[in-house]
């Protein structure tokens, strides 16, 4: 069972890693707004954005490749939905493409929003990356509660990341059974046995969930994420945060020259 997934480097002895997980909370949702308010011929911020990430890539001592890896993941996610913009956005006309009875007409405007789509949704997802890579989920879990997000909302975060590699494990198990009992067959047969994998894994997580939520009420569960590290804020803190924001509100004022 792999319990390391999004925080395999929480652990390192980095200055991200020290800091305050609501400060780091802050420091990403005010580095996404930031790029979502940003226009897209504001090349400069832009830059100025990638060079933020590039120097808390540096300070965090995370692997660069597993940065790339992680956040290269939202692409294709992107591409499925902004792929066709460019030839459906109205604007001045680049060129004409004919594919049979199918006419398309690529225009600038749709391009430019294409840009817009990709460049804001990959750094989004670098910030995010950034935060998730270097606070422990617990701790990630207990400065979303600090900061009064709503107990439903962390609860479910919580019984998400717990129970998916659980799920995962008794998806393999279940697979590994059906290819032990099974040799050939057509492909409906295959998808058949396979639809009952996950008739079954449905009745599995249902029954569990069951049994954790009684087990939670013996034990006196009340909703709130306790755990036996407490983090509490420094002036290291308070002069990361300013930092970065006084970064993201001179770059604002800088796209606006």
């Amino acid at each position: 069972m792999h319990h390391r997934f999004l925080d395999a480097y929480a652990d390192r002895d980095g200055f991200l890693q020290r800091l305050d997980p609501r400060v780091k909370i802050t420091a990403v949702l005010l580095f996404i707004i930031s790029v979502v308010f940003t226009g897209p011929q504001s090349l400069l911020m832009f830059l100025g954005y990638a060079l933020i990430l590039c120097s808390l890539i540096v300070i965090s001592r995370m692997p660069l490749s597993f940065i790339l890896k992680r956040s290269l993941m939202v692409i294709p996610f992107v591409l499925m939905v902004a792929v066709f913009v460019p030839f459906f956005k109205k604007g001045r006309v680049i060129g004409g493409y004919s594919f049979g009875v199918l006419k398309l007409t690529l225009t600038y405007d749709g391009l430019e929003v294409l840009w817009n789509v990709l460049i804001k949704s990959y750094l989004s997802a670098l910030g995010l990356i950034m935060l998730t890579g270097t606070t422990k989920y617990v701790h990630l879990l207990r400065g979303l509660e600090k900061l009064k997000c709503p107990k439903v909302i962390v609860m479910i975060l919580s019984f998400m990341y717990r129970y998916i590699f659980l799920l995962e494990d008794e998806l393999d198990i279940m697979n590994q059974a059906k290819a032990a009992r099974t040799a050939g067959g057509s492909r409906w047969f295959h998808a058949k046995a396979l639809a009952n994998i996950l008739g079954h894994l449905f009745v599995r997580s249902y029954e569990r969930g069951e049994a954790v939520y009684l087990a939670m009420l013996a034990r006196g569960f009340d909703g709130d994420i306790r755990t036996l590290d407490e983090h509490p804020p420094t002036v290291r803190d308070f002069v990361f945060l300013g930092i970065m924001t006084s970064i993201l509100v001179g770059l604002r004022f800088l796209g606006k020259r």
